[in-house]
């Protein structure tokens, strides 16, 4: 056997947890981390744009829903999977800001540093 104790797990840095919360919400309300110091932070602006899409594109969803909803069942199947869609993007958004990662959103995420410049 060896005496060798395992190193310490490292804890994060308070400003590092301030970032990834701001980057959570940025999901919730996007521009509550541009009023705050986070807006400088790479990572923070990155989860930003991915939430303003995000946004974007569930505001286009709903006006497509409102229309396609009228449609008896097949209408209404197509409204649920976008929106579920939607759900599970926006849940990964949150998770992936939380866990510290820039990756971004499937189908919709490329779009985000293309199209959104700030």
């Amino acid at each position: 056997m060896s005496d060798q104790t395992p190193a310490p797990t490292p804890t994060p840095s308070p400003s590092s947890t301030k970032n990834t919360t701001m980057a959570a919400i940025a999901y919730i309300l996007f521009f509550v981390p541009l009023l705050t110091d986070s807006k400088d932070d790479p990572f923070v602006k990155f989860h930003v744009k991915q939430g303003l899409l995000l946004l974007i594109v569930s505001v286009i969803v709903s006006i497509f829903n409102s229309v396609i909803g009228q449609i008896p069942f097949i209408g209404w199947l197509v409204a649920l999977v976008l929106g579920v869609g939607l759900f599970v993007l926006w849940l990964m958004g949150i998770m992936n800001a939380l866990n510290g990662k820039m990756e971004p959103l499937p189908v919709i995420g490329q779009y985000a540093e293309q199209y959104l410049k700030f």
